[in-house]
């Protein structure tokens, strides 16, 4: 493997929310390693009212990142179903398992408005596969993928800076149960992602995830240590994952100068070794 990894998530580069404004504020985050992995949402691919904005973003993404950037790896989520064929990784041997997150969901984003596209859709295509592909990881997240590419952006692609904020506030609070499924969810994230790796991956010792937005470092029952980086996009903050051959260590992503940098470890595992630290949110 690689000397030293960097996994990050959820950058958003080309949504307001994010605080994502430049590419080149990653700069310090790419110093010194020997390869990213964007972990899903690094932009939005999908279907646009505006698609001359989503593909100057993504020949803008692709381009810097080909350029500044070691060797990289990006990781499908469901702002940015096809932006790979790669829907998950496994480093370290089996040892830590590297998924965007939704999958961990039924419905992708338990949350949003589209519930019942998703689970509609999802159900249809699961239906249709056969009985062994159908508790196969990889079908299955190729079907979450195909479910998010054919629904098109919302507030994302929304260049009006008025109409986007009236547009984000309704998504995120109204109707105002949406508050609660956001908190249920946060809830619920470390032990369905501890199902899904059960499930699929029982060997790991760490899964890797984003998603939700919410950071945190979290130890299941199973002995499974459930790692969140979080989101460049407010309000809560991003973590980066650093992994070399012997160590795993979590560190905070801290903003300095205009510029994103790797700040303290806040928890450091040996691969070597059962991780045995408690819940610990970031």
């Amino acid at each position: 493997m690689p000397g030293l990894i960097r996994i990050l998530s959820d950058l958003h580069y080309g949504d307001r929310a994010s605080r994502l404004r430049s590419l080149s504020q990653l700069d310090p985050l790419l110093e010194g390693i020997d390869q990213l992995i964007l972990n899903g949402d690094t932009f939005d691919t999908r279907p646009s009212s505006h698609p001359q904005q989503t593909d100057r973003i993504r020949a803008e993404t692709l381009a810097y990142f080909s350029s500044c950037a070691p060797a990289v790896i990006n990781i499908t989520g469901n702002h940015d179903p096809d932006i790979s064929v790669h829907h998950s990784l496994d480093l370290v041997g089996d040892y830590v398992f590297v998924t965007h997150g939704d999958i961990i969901f039924e419905d992708v984003v338990p949350w949003g408005r589209d519930t019942e596209y998703f689970t509609a859709r999802i159900n249809r295509d699961l239906a249709a596969l056969d009985e062994r592909s159908r508790h196969l990881l990889d079908p299955r997240l190729t079907i979450y993928r195909d479910a998010c590419l054919g629904l098109p952006q919302g507030h994302q692609a929304e260049p009006n800076p008025f109409k986007y904020t009236l547009q984000v506030i309704a998504d995120t609070f109204w109707p105002p149960q949406r508050s609660l499924r956001i908190l249920r969810a946060w809830q619920e994230t470390p032990k369905r992602a501890a199902a899904i790796a059960a499930m699929h991956r029982p060997a790991a010792r760490f899964m890797l995830i984003g998603h939700t937005h919410r950071p945190g470092v979290w130890t299941t029952a199973s002995g499974l240590t459930v790692i969140n980086t979080g989101s460049l996009s407010r309000p809560f903050g991003a973590l980066a994952v650093d992994i070399n051959s012997t160590q795993l260590s979590v560190r905070r992503i801290v903003s300095r100068a205009g510029h994103f940098e790797p700040g303290p470890v806040i928890v450091e595992f040996a691969l070597a070794q059962k991780p045995t630290s408690s819940k610990m949110p970031a």
